[in-house]
């Protein structure tokens, strides 16, 4: 399960990661507010960039504290500024880099019990990556990607994939 999680959530963590800063030199060149582009949503209900990448580190060392038996840091979500989203970026691959490959040993049969809608809801850890991690986390990965796309970014396909 290591293999099947670590490598993918740290190289994931890198191109966000990027992505940011070309969304950050795009604000510069073209002297935008910051706060504003940080702010984007494309329907008032929906959470701003700043949360999806807030949830995406979330579920990052979520998946891998869960997978490995490890307590979840706790961080306290008042990132608002590009610099500040980049450490949380840091801390995040910090902390999943930290896990002994290991303590993965047998995660794929492991009960993984998740809060869900309130409720306890529990699977296998394959069940857990396949069925709720790589979903939520490639869901927010994409819409952080698409709200910077949306205002002129450029950014495509391979910063998402990380070879850019």
């Amino acid at each position: 399960m290591y293999a099947q999680s670590v490598p993918f959530l740290l190289k994931n963590l890198s191109s966000i990661t990027k992505i940011l800063k070309k969304a950050e030199a795009f604000c510069d060149a073209r002297k935008l507010d910051k706060s504003v582009v940080l702010a984007l949503r494309t329907y008032p209900d929906m959470l701003p960039l700043t949360a999806q990448i807030l949830i995406l580190c979330d579920q990052a060392k979520g998946c891998a504290a869960r997978l490995s038996e490890t307590e979840i840091p706790k961080y306290a979500d008042d990132e608002k500024t590009f610099e500040e989203l980049y450490a949380r970026i840091t801390k995040t691959a910090d902390f999943i880099k930290s896990i002994d490959a290991k303590k993965f040993d047998g995660a794929a049969t492991r009960t993984i019990t998740l809060k869900v809608s309130g409720k306890d809801v529990e699977m296998s850890g394959s069940d857990y990556i396949n069925g709720a991690v790589w979903p939520n986390h490639y869901f927010h990965m994409a819409t952080a990607h698409n709200l910077m796309r949306s205002i002129g970014v450029e950014i495509g396909k391979g910063d998402f994939l990380g070879r850019n």
